[in-house]
């Protein structure tokens, strides 16, 4: 009889399911793992950094200084491995002008000039996910276009991590479309990431996420700790605008914790602990650091999922600072603070973060819940029109856990009743799996079910 109480409570909460059950492990993402190349990655951040300066008001008529031949080689490595994969990547520039005057950091009419690849996907060429690194740099002054400004760590470790991550996921067919993008602007006002966003707003995009590479080089922090085996997901509680209807639910229901960018940040820790377990996501409640910005914020002003990743210890010394050496202490953006094995590990977590969420189903669009004043808990979500689709993954946390500790496996049910579980005491969320385990982005309830 114990046995037999013992097992309907596994069953309750899903630690032991009946019927067939998601793989938990995706081959495909192994492989991806062992082509991404340290040595390529390094050979492109040197390069990178021998063009002088990047700075977004820098010569664009040189064919070695400046980011204008930062951005023409940028697009002339895009179109290579577009080439290796028989034109399988979309490549091009994407441009937009900042007038004189709507920026103190620009001083004079100028374009600024994104370069973008997109690998479309076959059944969802118009959803995307994405992932960008910044291709302008700077020193002390926000104005000055002319002193040599490497940027290895700030940002040519992320723009190379793009680079790569295209390399090696231009082999690979998905269902939806990643876009690979290198944008500029972003140390004189993010506009690289104000354009795209707007652009991909007006046509309608439907971006699952952005991941946003700023700094993925450095392992020795100005605090002096070394470590190569963390980095830091920023990401937004909830979008910026929510609307009455929102702060209502957010104020009596919860959700202030679990906007579409905050289950993107689960998603890439949850990634890289199932597949890369020596690294270590280190979620921040926060958009950003304390008074800085980066190029996934113009996507969630668009009301766009994004998240930054990023080192886990600066070095200020290193950041938007002239090359010099004053008191023993070197300061300055410079190949030497860069650890290409730790930028290459960072760029991995991209890629299989990006390959997962590509060859996954479509995340429960319109996920509702009920069971106030009930012992249980009812969760209804529209059914998922994909092939491919093996079933949904219903999942419930304590109200102050920052990731989901709960799940059941429910097959292709998407009417289910949480026995035993109360309403009042957890958060709640589901997720679709394909037929290879490849999961969607968690989606959070968003209203309450009907009355009957």
């Amino acid at each position: 009889m114990k046995i037999l109480t013992f097992l309907s409570l596994l069953l309750s909460f899903g630690i032991v399911s009946m019927g067939q059950s998601p793989m938990q492990h995706d081959a495909r993402i192994d492989s991806i793992i062992s082509q991404v190349s340290k040595e390529r990655l390094q050979k492109d951040i040197e390069k990178l950094v021998t063009f002088g300066t990047r700075h977004t008001l820098s010569d664009t008529v040189s064919q070695t200084r400046g980011i204008g031949a930062a951005r023409r080689w940028i697009k002339s490595e895009m179109d290579n491995i577009s080439a290796a994969c028989n034109n399988c990547l979309e490549v091009s520039y994407h441009k937009g002008e900042v007038k004189a005057g709507e920026s103190r950091r620009i001083p004079n009419d100028t374009w600024i000039v994104n370069v973008m690849a997109i690998k479309r996907g076959k059944l969802y060429p118009n959803r995307y996910i994405i992932m960008s690194g910044d291709i302008d740099s700077r020193v002390s002054d926000p104005l000055d276009a002319t002193s040599d400004s490497p940027g290895a760590n700030d940002n040519a470790s992320g723009m190379a991590g793009v680079i790569e991550a295209a390399r090696v996921l231009s082999k690979y067919e998905f269902p939806m479309s990643i876009i690979f993008v290198g944008l500029s602007g972003e140390e004189q006002g993010l506009f690289g990431g104000k354009f795209l966003a707007a652009d991909a707003k007006e046509t309608e995009w439907d971006i699952i996420g952005v991941l946003n590479n700023d700094m993925i080089g450095n392992i020795s922090g100005i605090d002096g700790v070394i470590d190569n085996t963390s980095f830091r997901v920023f990401s937004e509680p909830i979008p910026p605008n929510p609307n009455e209807r929102e702060l209502i639910w957010n104020r009596f229901y919860g959700g202030e914790v679990d906007g579409p960018s905050r289950q993107l940040a689960r998603y890439v820790d949850a990634t890289t602990e199932k597949y890369m377990p020596h690294m270590d996501a280190i979620m921040i409640y926060r958009l950003d650091r304390f008074g800085r910005g980066g190029h996934h914020r113009p996507f969630n002003d668009a009301g766009f999922p994004g998240v930054r990743i990023m080192e886990t210890h600066e070095n200020y010394d290193m950041q938007h600072q002239d090359i010099r050496e004053e008191d023993g202490i070197s300061y300055g953006d410079v190949i030497e603070g860069v650890n290409f094995q730790y930028a290459a590990d960072l760029t991995t977590v991209n890629a299989i973060c990006l390959a997962s969420i590509a060859w996954a189903p479509s995340p429960p669009g319109l996920v509702m819940i009920g069971g106030a004043v009930q012992p249980s808990t009812r969760l209804l979500w529209d059914p998922i029109d994909d092939p491919n689709l093996l079933g949904y993954k219903v999942y419930w946390r304590n109200t102050t856990s920052a990731q989901w500790e709960y799940s059941k496996w429910v097959g292709n049910e998407t009417d289910v009743t949480l026995k035993n579980i109360v309403i009042d005491n957890y958060l709640f969320g589901v997720s679709s799996v394909n037929k290879q385990g490849n999961e969607s982005i968690v989606t959070y309830p968003k209203t309450l079910i009907p009355r009957r």
